[in-house]
């Protein structure tokens, strides 16, 4: 079992979750008096190895364990779908259905993710009442620095992990963080004995990897105790973007530089921006006319201004904007518009001032380019001046880029004249990246609304 897989959690992954799969499936054929053939015996078997995979893919596990109960109801629900989508599937390639009876199958999908929510919910008590009891792993930690810091303050964060630090080894008697670390145990050299005599469960080693040689006689040390070992990387001393373990090939990396998309996030993140894009185009089109109308008849030129901006993974794309300026520049030296800039058109100052000229750019949304929310783009020319100039700059082109974003909602709109101003957007579209979530997502778009209406900075 490893130091993020608690007991509950390996329960669920292992025994709880597949019982209660197959149990729902059990007693609603039993309450409709349908017979429990093979066939629903060959759709356990599936839907055992189906689920396991995608819940694995999915933060449903993580979410539990870190106590984000909003997101692990969304995960749930969102993963039972995709294990039905799959089930429909493969019926409609094998034509399976024949031999189900729809009453049982449909009150089966209904049933069963509400039934994995409360019996979560009940484990989770217990899980409570076993820690309030004691039932805690024991643990030390061997290193007084910032990560091992880290550690315990996440531990205290979340009691669900099951684990009771009771203090920390080092050398040093008066390290600045040993005191948020719980007593000092010792010196390096007496944990083994302290884990033997105390029968510690849980050590975390968290030694600098150039302390190679103190590493080894701590193992050789501990090779007679039961303790189960972790080290910590001190990688975490740095601020990482979305950092995570994976594996390669069965070979464990760390990823400390990661988009925050992954597994259900990506699909629930792709597919509300096209929702969202879709019924907002509907819905704004007879407007979008009139300001395309209103864009031609008053300035010669096209309506729709094109231009190069840097998208996901730092990929050229083309941004559609509502055309607020004499001029359609996109080569190597783009000026940013400033206040009173002579180049915008009248009915180009009204549509930067209320932001309708980025409309458009939800078409970029349905062809997967852009983001309704997320870093905004930057022209070609800007991001090869300001990526020279302000370390981790490149690090918003994780993600696609959005119409809107935490950086704009913030105030740092219109024209970036000094460096500090871009440094700040950076520093923004960063903390978005880091602490990624739907529902930041919708906090963020009812901000555009309220800052869209004071019209602050738009020039």
């Amino acid at each position: 079992m490893s130091a993020n897989d608690i007991p509950v959690v390996s329960f669920f992954k292992r025994v709880l979750d597949p019982f209660i799969t197959w149990g729902v499936l059990v007693l609603v054929t039993w309450l409709y008096g349908e017979n429990f053939t093979g066939y629903y015996l060959v759709l356990m078997i599936f839907t055992y190895f189906i689920s396991s995979y995608v819940y694995e893919q999915t933060t449903i596990y993580n979410n539990w364990r870190n106590g984000n109960l909003l997101e692990y109801v969304r995960d749930t629900l969102v993963g039972w779908g995709i294990i039905i989508s799959i089930l429909l599937l493969l019926n409609y390639a094998a034509h399976f259905s024949r031999h189900f009876s729809e009453e049982v199958i449909l009150t089966w999908f209904i049933v069963t993710p509400i039934a994995l929510l409360v019996s979560h919910v009940i484990v989770r008590l217990i899980a409570d009442s076993k820690r309030k009891k004691g039932g805690s792993r024991s643990a030390v930690v061997v290193g007084a620095n910032e990560t091992s810091l880290k550690l315990v303050n996440r531990i205290a964060e979340f009691p669900y992990l099951l684990i009771d630090v009771q203090g920390f080894f080092d050398e040093r008697k008066d390290s600045r963080v040993s005191n948020w670390l719980g007593p000092r145990l010792g010196g390096i050299k007496d944990v083994a004995s302290y884990a033997r005599k105390h029968n510690i469960e849980m050590i975390f080693v968290s030694l600098p990897m150039s302390a190679q040689p103190r590493i080894r006689e701590i193992m050789d040390d501990l090779h007679d105790t039961t303790a189960s070992v972790y080290f910590l990387p001190d990688i975490y001393v740095y601020d990482l973007m979305q950092a995570r373990f994976n594996s390669v090939g069965g070979i464990p990396v760390v990823a400390a530089c990661e988009s925050p998309f992954s597994g259900v996030d990506s699909v629930v993140k792709n597919a509300s921006d096209f929702v969202l894009a879709l019924l907002l185009l509907i819905l704004l089109s007879p407007l979008m006319l009139l300001i395309a109308l209103a864009v031609v008849l008053t300035s010669p030129g096209p309506a729709i201004f094109k231009q190069r901006r840097y998208g996901l993974n730092g990929e050229e794309i083309t941004v559609y904007k509502f055309r607020s300026m004499t001029v359609s520049e996109d080569g190597p030296n783009v000026v940013q518009a400033q206040k009173n800039d002579a180049r915008v058109t009248k009915v180009g100052a009204f549509l930067r001032r209320t932001s309708l000229d980025e409309l458009p750019q939800f078409f970029n949304v349905l062809q997967g380019r852009m983001s309704v929310v997320g870093p905004r783009p930057h022209a070609v020319a800007h991001n090869e001046l300001y990526r020279k100039l302000i370390k981790g700059y490149m690090l918003r082109h994780k993600v696609k880029p959005g119409i809107t974003g935490w950086a704009q909602v913030n105030g740092m709109r219109g024209e970036t004249d000094v460096l500090e101003k871009m440094q700040g957007r950076i520093d923004h579209d960063l903390y978005y990246l880091q602490h990624w979530s739907i529902w930041f997502d919708l906090w963020i778009i009812l901000r555009t609304v309220w800052v869209v209406l004071k019209r602050d900075n738009a020039y």
